[in-house]
């Protein structure tokens, strides 16, 4: 019990897996308001893979990673200003954000915010997050095999997020 307690590799998948929870409730949340305002969900149907997609990434990390083993110290940084930059996203579309597709056709686009600079922030991050963390404790083949399932996913995402969105007006 004390080596699973004294891990980095444990505390780190659970810090992450705490702050994925976290989102989680937030997009629930955000989810049943905006339903209720009469938004819909588009593309429900490939949102349970990405469930598995994420937590077998963190699983993947927690079985493969000695425990023992402690993050280098650059990519482990990386990925904390990833973190920042995943709260930037979420603080900048605020009530709209979820993990869903879910569109509300009266709402303007966000524009602000990190959406100045990149279509989708949100998915750059998260596509970074889940080479960065594997290859922060030497796990090249979880960064690359999970970075491919994600990519096929969010290809497919994107193209219901942007037929979802098409003809909505823009908010800075």
């Amino acid at each position: 019990m004390t080596e699973v307690l004294a891990s980095p590799v444990v505390w780190t998948v659970a810090l992450v897996a705490f702050q994925r929870g976290a989102e989680l409730v937030v997009s629930a949340i955000n989810t049943r308001r905006l339903l209720a305002r009469g938004a819909r969900e588009v593309g429900g149907a490939h949102y349970p893979f990405f469930v598995v997609l994420h937590a077998s990434w963190l699983i993947a990390i927690l079985v493969a990673a000695p425990w023992e083993r402690w993050p280098e110290p650059i990519l482990i940084s990386v990925f904390v200003a990833l973190q920042l930059a995943r709260v930037w996203v979420i603080a900048t579309l605020g009530p709209y954000w979820t993990t869903r597709i879910i569109t509300l056709d009266s709402a303007p686009l966000v524009t602000g915010g990190p959406f100045r600079f990149v279509r989708h922030p949100n998915y750059l991050i998260v596509t970074a997050e889940i080479a960065i963390l594997p290859l922060a404790f030497g796990l090249w083949w979880v960064a690359g095999a999970w970075s491919v399932l994600n990519a096929l996913l969010l290809r497919h995402r994107i193209g219901i997020e942007m037929s979802a969105i098409s003809g909505r007006d823009a908010l800075s």
